[in-house]
């Protein structure tokens, strides 16, 4: 086992499954292997952003195993290979290009994986509580695909960027970990989202539709009675459900699409600043600037030049 630190991140290097196992064990929860690779070989690097810590995990590894509850939240970006969890009878594969919610604590599960390059983002309920006390998070899959992708863009953002610059700053670091958990809060379902719904009788399917318009045609000049035909529902009945699910607008919701749209676009730098603003419907590149520096704690101008 080679173990380097590098500045605030530490990596361990390992060459054989046994040493691969006692590394996920000490990192996750305590694993049974029931099968896998003799020939393993896995990196996995480390570093904290205050009480949350930021794990990426790569190399040659297949396993099969049953893990014990964790007592952690574990979420998770796969860039490329293959990962299953088993928990409460339901299987999940996780694709290359997902995000997710591994397994909530306090559940046995069993998992798998083939070769895979990940990155895990590991905090517990106490963080979440700082935020939203007694909030638990109730599903593994984000509200939507333009969600969880400004989500892992901004944790890109937090562990490239803000931790070796910032990281021994105490109240930058605590603001920091108070972003990153309330975007959290917006990208994944959780327990208020569900008892809102229970309370209120909520219609899921009138949201998925009018999600998937918005993401559709976020690049279009488009209103919310056009949102709400999509939908098949009255403005009115649009604007509760929006309001009751993810305590937001259709059209705040809408611009905070086309902000992850002009996010994305700064990063592959396609085009400047004026033309990307122009292009997801601002009009003014100074209300732009200003939005897209509450949502990314950066002008557009560094976002491009990175």
């Amino acid at each position: 086992m080679a173990r380097i630190v590098q500045d605030v991140e530490e990596v361990v290097e390992v060459t054989d499954l046994d040493a691969a196992h006692a590394v996920l064990t000490t990192a996750y929860a305590k694993l049974r292997f029931s099968s896998g690779d003799r020939g393993s070989s896995l990196r996995f690097a480390s570093r904290a952003l205050g009480p949350v810590r930021f794990d990426r995990l790569s190399g040659h590894i297949g396993f099969e195993a049953a893990g014990e509850p964790m007592g952690d939240y574990i979420f998770g970006h796969l860039t490329s290979g293959r990962l299953r969890y088993s928990s409460d009878g339901e299987d999940r594969f996780v694709s290359p290009g997902e995000v997710f919610l591994s397994v909530p604590p306090g559940r046995p599960f069993t998992a798998g994986t083939q070769d895979p390059r990940a990155s895990m983002i590991v905090f517990t309920q106490a963080v979440v509580d700082e935020v939203a006390d007694g909030v638990r998070f109730a599903g593994c899959r984000p509200l939507s695909s333009r969600a969880g992708a400004a989500w892992m863009s901004m944790c890109t953002h937090l562990h490239d960027e803000v931790l070796p610059t910032f990281g021994d700053n105490e109240l930058v670091v605590a603001n920091a970990t108070r972003l990153f958990v309330s975007t959290t809060l917006a990208t994944f379902p959780h327990s208020a989202l569900v008892d809102t719904a229970e309370r209120h009788g909520a219609q899921p399917k009138t949201l998925r539709r009018a999600i998937a318009f918005i993401e559709a045609n976020a690049a279009k000049d488009i209103t919310a009675g056009d949102i709400a035909r999509a939908a098949r529902v009255s403005i009115r009945a649009l604007q509760l459900a929006f309001r009751r699910h993810l305590d937001t607008t259709p059209m705040a919701y809408l611009r905070r699409v086309r902000l992850a749209c002009a996010h994305e676009d700064l990063r592959a730098a396609n085009g400047t600043v004026t033309a990307i603003a122009a292009r997801w419907g601002y009009a003014r590149p100074s209300v732009f600037a200003a939005h897209y520096r509450t949502a990314y704690g950066r002008s557009p101008s560094q976002t491009l030049r990175f």
